[in-house]
């Protein structure tokens, strides 16, 4: 890994690109601290910080939400937009569907119009939810209608803002750039959270206090990186089902079996994302209407307390084996393979090999479905049983997304020194 980091800086252009990609997370970082005009950041942090759902909104934008900066909304929006289009184009909608088939101009169209999107959801949400926070905490110094119009249109602003900055990532630095910006902003808390951590644990007075804070600061150190490491395992963790082909020879060496690799995490992030804002939408929408019943109905979806974190769960698994079914479908699977000549060892081609794909699809997307579920509620269910605030909790969308970036970019620049390496090789 080592050797890895330092031939990539020995590299000039993959240097350049490095360099490249820390000035615009620079960029990102500042427009970060930089709060909408006319807006109380203090009482926008206490209302944040008695809110689940607004707490774990501000954790995955790096701190941005709590101060309502000029990028408080992140890129959510976006990937909102591009989750939504994604599902349409499968065969719901016959534009977006034949887009889907059109190879990169298709491709270039689809992206088109999930940024149209991107745009119309971003000043939805920066409305409803400037609206829901001055009705309730009163943030805003002008609480009419040019007010909410205002507010709005800078966020929404900062939004496609930073989507061109992830634009420029992509083209001009490394890695997927909108996937670097949460990154960043995931990461830019981590320091801020182990600070916190170590004040409540270690704020003794006695010296056994004192002792007995500090051994649990390493124990939750070391639980912090047991969670990634299984993070990680279960991200790269593939079920390799063996691949035969009618034209090749029956006596195969070990190292020419083909294998049909089926990720144990088909689904990767997006059911949490899916459970988030299915808990979050009526309370924003309600939120317009009765403000009474917008506080029961926050109370009663708390994610602090054990029927809305089951609510939750619930969710995540549900979704979990919704979207895996979107993003692998055996039937199309068995199709392929039919058609390249190729049948798993043992089943015959046609529907048993289409029977056989369900039955191990469904039984790892089990492991899959626990893997998110218990990574998405450690965040939660460790403040109801220690003296840890949310804000410090372990686990969660947060460290999903942040190993899987990691992972990827650090594939990606692999591939490039390896593409150099050919390069240099040749010439």
């Amino acid at each position: 890994m080592l050797g890895t980091f330092a031939s990539m800086f020995k590299n000039k252009e993959t240097r350049n690109r490095i360099f490249f990609t820390l000035a615009m997370l620079l960029i990102y970082r500042i427009g970060s601290a930089i709060p909408v005009p006319g807006v109380n950041a203090e009482a926008l942090a206490a209302s944040i910080a008695d809110n689940s759902i607004f707490n774990m909104m501000n954790l995955l934008g790096g701190g941005t939400l709590e101060r309502l900066s000029v990028f408080a909304m992140g890129i959510g929006p976006y990937i909102t937009a591009s989750i939504i289009i994604q599902l349409l184009s499968m065969d719901v909608i016959p534009a977006l569907t034949e887009m889907a088939k059109s190879g990169q101009t298709g491709r270039q169209k689809m992206d088109r119009v999930t940024r149209y999107l991107g745009v119309v959801l971003a000043f939805v949400q920066a409305t409803s939810l400037v609206y829901g926070f001055d009705k309730q905490y009163q943030i805003l110094e002008n609480s009419g209608l040019s007010g909410y119009l205002f507010t709005a249109t800078v966020l929404t602003a900062g939004t496609m803002f930073l989507l061109w900055i992830g634009d420029r990532i992509s083209m001009k630095g490394i890695g997927n750039g909108i996937s670097i910006i949460i990154f960043s902003g995931i990461v830019s808390n981590m320091p801020a959270s182990f600070v916190q951590t170590w004040n409540i644990l270690a704020g003794g007075t006695t010296q056994g206090e004192l002792f007995n804070g500090i051994l649990q600061f390493v124990l939750y150190c070391l639980l912090y990186l047991a969670i990634i490491i299984f993070v990680v395992i279960m991200e790269t963790a593939v079920r390799k089902i063996p691949i035969q082909y009618t034209n090749s020879s029956n006596l195969r060496r070990g190292n020419d079996i083909t294998f049909l690799p089926l990720k144990i995490n088909s689904a990767s992030v997006i059911p949490v994302i899916f459970a988030q804002s299915i808990m979050t939408a009526p309370q924003i929408i309600i939120s317009f209407f009765n403000t009474d019943l917008y506080n029961k109905l926050n109370s009663f979806l708390s994610l602090n307390k054990p029927l809305g974190l089951g609510i939750y769960a619930l969710l995540t698994i549900l979704f979990t084996f919704f979207y895996t079914d979107l993003q692998v479908d055996p039937d199309k699977v068995a199709e392929n393979l039919s058609k390249s000549g190729a049948y798993i060892p043992g089943i015959r081609p046609g529907n048993e090999t289409r029977t056989y794909l369900h039955k191990v699809l469904s039984r790892i997307t089990v492991l899959g479905a626990m893997f998110l579920t218990v990574v998405a509620v450690i965040p939660y269910l460790l403040p109801m049983v220690t003296s840890l605030p949310q804000s410090t909790a372990i686990g969660g969308t947060g460290i999903i997304i942040m190993v899987g970036v990691a992972m990827e970019t650090v594939a990606q620049l692999k591939g490039q020194l390896t593409q150099k390496s050919y390069r240099g090789f040749l010439k």
